[in-house]
């Protein structure tokens, strides 16, 4: 069993340094990896980098990261991503890795997708260089998701997990505003989700969604936005190749999961 420990939208900064520390020390006891689902900072400044920086380093499970938009605001999302390695995360954009724990050997594919919508209420690439470029963004970044986990399943791992930003299904946007929906998320990432294959999506960036979602190809998704599971992290067990369904479990600090 894979214990996978997720949380996004933690939108780090000076005032809020140290809060989660205390709960991610309790990981080893809990959970194989630390996940985060982009969101990191507030505006995506060094300043707040180095508070996640500070937050993560030298834990005793691995740590993997996607960024979001907010990490891009201050246009400089390569040094975000330096400091969070330099701390000891592994930080993915179109790209994927396998980490090991406790035996387990985690494959993450990740990248912070974007936005466009869902099936039968999406964007298209049609009409205005603008728009046009919209739509291709976003198609790149599940195109890139597709070939990160492809790429896993050539690799020996005990299970494949997709990590975005950005959700790939509505289900987990329920509670958000439908007039929002378009810039929340985009089914090209549950597209590249389904024909390469995972055993879990771990996406944020709904605040007032909910957590618990599915593709159409049946992939199970969890939104673990912080405001959503309401605490430091939440933890998703996963039987591994041959196993059944994923379950959710709860963190110390994490409270119940349905």
């Amino acid at each position: 069993m894979t214990r996978i420990a997720a949380v996004g939208d933690i939108h780090m900064g000076p005032d809020n340094e140290g809060t989660l520390r205390p709960a991610f020390e309790t990981l080893p006891e809990c959970a194989d990896v630390l996940l985060l689902a982009g969101d990191l900072t507030r505006h995506g400044t060094a300043e707040e980098a180095r508070v996640v920086a500070r937050e993560i380093k030298d834990l005793a499970v691995p740590v993997v990261a996607v960024l979001g938009n907010h990490d891009h605001h201050n246009d400089n999302p390569e040094l975000v991503t330096e400091i969070l390695k330099d701390a000891g995360a592994h930080v993915l954009e179109g790209e994927a890795t396998v980490v090991t724990h406790g035996g387990h050997r985690i494959g993450v594919a990740g990248t912070k997708g974007f936005g466009g919508g869902f099936v039968g209420r999406c964007a298209g690439e049609f009409g205005e260089p603008v728009m046009r470029e919209f739509v291709r963004y976003s198609r790149h970044r599940a195109d890139t998701l597709r070939a990160a986990l492809e790429d896993l399943g050539q690799r020996e791992c005990d299970v494949r997990i997709a990590l975005t930003h950005f959700s790939p299904v509505p289900d987990t946007l329920a509670g958000e505003p439908l007039e929002i929906y378009p810039f929340l998320g985009s089914y090209l990432l549950a597209e590249a989700i389904d024909t390469a294959g995972a055993d879990l999506a771990v996406h944020g960036h709904a605040h007032s969604g909910t957590e618990h979602g599915r593709t159409s190809g049946g992939v199970r998704v969890r939104n673990v936005a912080q405001p959503v599971i309401g605490g430091a992290f939440h933890v998703y067990r996963l039987p591994g190749r041959d196993g059944g369904p994923p379950s959710g479990d709860a963190a110390p600090s994490a409270g119940p999961v349905a």
